[in-house]
C-alpha cells in the first residue's frame, strides 16, 4: 500500500508540474493570436480565463488539445477575442486541493475563473459543507486579489447510488454559490456525456475525445455570454 501512495503522489505531482508549466508559458509574448473570426485588439494584452478544474479539465487518457479548456481556446480564437485560456486541471483534484492552489495561480491576473471542482468530493463521500466551504473561499480569494473577476462555476451531479439526501445537498452546492456570488453556472457539466458509454472511456467515467467537446460546448454556453458582457463594458 505504501508503494501505491508514494506512486499515485508521484502522478499528482507531476500532473501539477505539468500545470505549472502551461500557465508559465503563458506569458503576454506568447500568447497566440488570433487565428479566425475578427482580428484581435493589439494594442491590449490579452485578457486570461483560468480553468480550476481536476481530471475533467485535464483531460485524462487524452492529448491535453482534446480536454475542453484548450477547445474554449478555439472557440474564443474562432470569435477574435483576446483571452488566453490556462489549464489549471490537476487529475484527482478535490475542492480542498484547489483550495491549496489558487493563491499560486492568482499570482499572475485572472480575468476571468472558470470552477470546475467538487467532483472528486462527492465521489469520496466527503462532507457537502466542505465542499460548499472550500469553493467559496476559492472565489472569495479570486475575488479578494481581483474585484471584477467574473466566476464560471462548473455544477456536477453524483450517481443515485450514493443516496437521495447526499446527491440532492451536493447538487444545491453549486446553485447555492452562483446565487450567491453572481457568478455564471454550468448546470451540470457533463450534460450530454455522462452515462452514454460512447462518449467515455474505458472507465466509464472520463469523457473521450467527441465527449469533451460536448463538455466545452456546455462551458460555452455560459461563458460566451460573460466574455460578451466584458467585452460590451471594454468598448462601449
Amino acid at each position: 500500500m505504501k508503494i501505491k501512495a508514494n506512486h499515485l503522489g508521484l502522478v499528482r505531482r507531476g500532473a501539477f508540474l505539468a500545470t505549472v508549466a502551461s500557465l508559465v508559458l503563458l506569458t503576454p509574448a506568447r500568447w497566440p493570436a488570433a487565428r479566425a473570426g475578427e482580428p484581435a485588439r493589439t494594442d491590449q494584452p490579452r485578457r486570461t480565463i483560468v480553468v480550476l478544474g481536476d481530471s475533467l479539465a485535464a483531460g485524462l487518457g487524452l492529448d491535453p488539445s482534446e480536454a475542453f479548456p484548450a477547445l474554449l481556446q478555439k472557440m474564443i480564437d474562432a470569435a477574435g477575442w483576446n483571452y488566453a485560456v490556462g489549464n489549471a486541471g490537476v487529475s484527482g483534484d478535490t475542492s480542498a486541493d484547489g483550495l491549496g492552489r489558487i493563491d499560486w495561480l492568482l499570482k499572475r491576473r485572472v480575468d476571468v475563473l472558470v470552477l470546475e471542482l467538487g467532483g472528486n468530493d462527492g465521489l469520496r463521500g466527503l462532507p457537502v459543507e466542505a465542499t460548499r466551504t472550500n469553493l467559496e473561499a476559492i472565489i472569495d480569494r479570486a475575488k479578494g486579489k481581483y474585484p471584477q473577476v467574473s466566476v464560471v462555476l462548473a455544477g456536477m451531479q453524483l450517481p443515485s447510488n450514493l443516496g437521495q439526501p447526499y446527491t440532492t445537498a451536493f447538487q444545491e452546492v453549486f446553485a447555492g454559490l452562483a446565487k450567491s456570488n453572481n457568478a455564471a453556472l454550468v448546470p451540470f457539466l457533463l450534460e450530454g456525456v455522462g452515462g452514454r458509454p460512447e462518449l467515455n472511456q474505458s472507465d466509464r467515467i472520463h469523457p473521450t475525445a467527441d465527449g469533451q467537446k460536448i463538455l466545452a460546448d456546455n462551458v460555452w454556453k455560459e461563458l460566451k455570454p460573460v466574455l460578451e458582457r466584458m467585452n460590451s463594458a471594454n468598448h462601449p
